[in-house]
């Protein structure tokens, strides 16, 4: 008994010693914008006196006009109209001795309840996989930690099965790497759970038929052709992942020069695997990439979703050999000239060549003589005329 005795008082001084003061609440969990009173009651054994404490939060000492004696050993704090928690672990409010010791400590929570998710989108890396993103509601920030899980089943029979692989695809996602169902829908929903509640999105059904993407066109290669000084080849391979499904694919092609950032997207590719870029820049170092959306695999209707674009390949056009001038015009006015000087040509073709099916490079001469007697005409001042 004596033993057991003197057990008990050891215990009761170390907690004395480990605990000197409590603040309560301890802890709390509150909305933005409400109002706190904490108290923090020292141990009698220190021999302090409520005047000797004061209050820090996040190691900011708070005004004492905000302080309370309640009674010898006890200080409170008012905190009012209080902010968002500026880390998800709580912001620290702390008892203080005059000395600026520790006494005691407390955590706030103060954040906001967790909105519904939203924009659930999910794809499958070639029928292997799943993953599915989402947004976080329309505010997002609750100030605090904030869990999502993503749930999903098979719509008609299953039960519920969570997803475990957050980290895959970035923030608010998910990876469920196999055991999927083919043919079958499923139900996807995401929920959200925080120190002030739970919200539940909407269900979203699919069937991974419908989410298919690949990774990008394999063997990508741009070379020229032949001579041409605006025109570019480009061939690839189908996705090899989806070479043994029954399926189809349209492509995209992007492009750019090498000294700028800006793409141009050529979309109507359709199924084939090559294409040609005319209208090029003669002796200019071109990046091109390619990228696929497979649908209709197992006959589903709906479209899939574009891979990744391939990585860049670079070639360039041939340069001209035609030196420029002084007055060599710039490309965007070669262009305009060439278009007015072929329309011009077709309708001197309609005048002068009535049952003519071929153009002979003659012909194509004396048109050209024509048009320079043409200009010159024109360009001639006449003495009465005015300038």
């Amino acid at each position: 008994m004596i033993t057991f005795l003197f057990l008990w008082l050891g215990l009761s001084r170390v907690e004395s010693l480990t605990y000197p003061a409590v603040i309560s609440p301890q802890d709390p969990t509150l909305v933005i914008g409400s109002s706190l009173t904490a108290t923090c009651s020292v141990n009698s054994d220190l021999h302090l006196k409520a005047e000797d404490l004061y209050w820090t939060l996040n190691g900011r000492r708070l005004p004492p006009e905000s302080y309370k004696v309640l009674n010898g050993t006890t200080l409170s704090v008012a905190l009012a109209n209080l902010n968002g928690s500026r880390q998800q672990s709580g912001d620290n409010l702390v008892c203080h001795s005059r000395d600026s010791s520790i006494l005691a400590g407390s955590c706030l929570y103060v954040g906001l309840p967790p909105e519904k998710p939203v924009n659930i989108t999910c794809w499958s890396k070639n029928m292997k996989d799943l993953t599915c993103k989402w947004a976080p509601g329309t505010e997002g920030e609750t100030y605090l930690h904030t869990n999502y899980t993503l749930k999903y089943k098979l719509r008609w029979y299953g039960r519920d099965n969570t997803c475990q692989e957050y980290r895959t695809a970035g923030q608010y996602s998910c990876h469920i790497p196999k055991d999927l169902a083919l043919f079958t829908p499923y139900e996807i929903w995401v929920e959200a759970s925080n120190r002030l509640g739970v919200a539940v999105s909407e269900v979203v059904m699919l069937d991974i038929l419908d989410v298919v993407t690949t990774d990008p066109p394999a063997d990508v290669t741009v070379s020229r052709v032949g001579d041409l000084e605006d025109q570019l080849s480009v061939r690839w391979s189908s996705p090899p992942a989806l070479k043994d499904f029954l399926f189809q694919a349209k492509y995209q092609i992007q492009y750019r020069v090498e000294d700028s950032s800006e793409w141009k997207v050529v979309d109507d590719v359709g199924n084939q695997t090559s294409c040609r870029l005319a209208g090029l820049r003669p002796g200019t170092v071109y990046f091109v990439q390619v990228r696929c959306n497979p649908f209709g695999i197992y006959g589903s209707k709906k479209a899939g979703i574009w891979s990744d674009w391939s990585n860049p390949t670079a070639a360039s056009t041939p340069r001209s050999d035609r030196v420029p001038g002084v007055c060599d015009p710039k490309s965007g006015e070669q262009n305009t000239t060439l278009r007015r000087e072929l329309k011009q040509f077709f309708g001197w073709v309609k005048k002068h060549a009535y049952g003519c099916s071929n153009l002979s490079i003659k012909l194509y001469d004396q048109w050209r003589v024509w048009l320079q007697k043409s200009h010159k005409t024109r360009n001639q001042v006449l003495p009465g005329d005015k300038l």
